[in-house]
């Protein structure tokens, strides 16, 4: 039994969805980074989907006036951070408001109006 449960113990902490760097420190890092940059953040590998995703953020933002820097966050440690397994995600004022899908240009316009209504 106690071999068991020591058994348990280490495959829990080998499997993490970070590739292992799920430890105290980087997440404590990676929740001081959502508070800073931009308000509005697309969390993704890179792949083209998440490109995709920015490029209609970024065309939304500029067809409601808004002047918004985008950061586009690439560390699965800061993605976990945000309790999200499935990119592309679109993040405003650290909350997640999106994911797994690409926006379309209407789309993200009408969850940035109503993000910022409340502002």
């Amino acid at each position: 039994e106690e071999n068991m449960a020591l058994f348990g113990k280490k495959k829990k902490e080998e499997s993490c969805c970070c590739g292992g760097n799920c430890i105290e420190e980087t997440m404590a890092a990676a929740e001081k980074t959502k508070s800073s940059g931009s308000r509005v953040k697309i969390l993704g590998a890179g792949c083209a989907r998440c490109n995709e995703l920015e490029a209609s953020v970024k065309k939304a933002l500029a067809e409601l006036g808004m002047d918004e820097d985008i950061d586009h966050v690439t560390d699965f440690v800061q993605i976990a951070s945000y309790g999200v397994m499935t990119t592309p995600a679109l993040v405003i004022d650290g909350k997640v408001i999106s994911l797994g899908k690409v926006l379309s240009v209407d789309e993200v316009k009408e969850l940035l109006m109503k993000q910022t209504v409340g502002k």
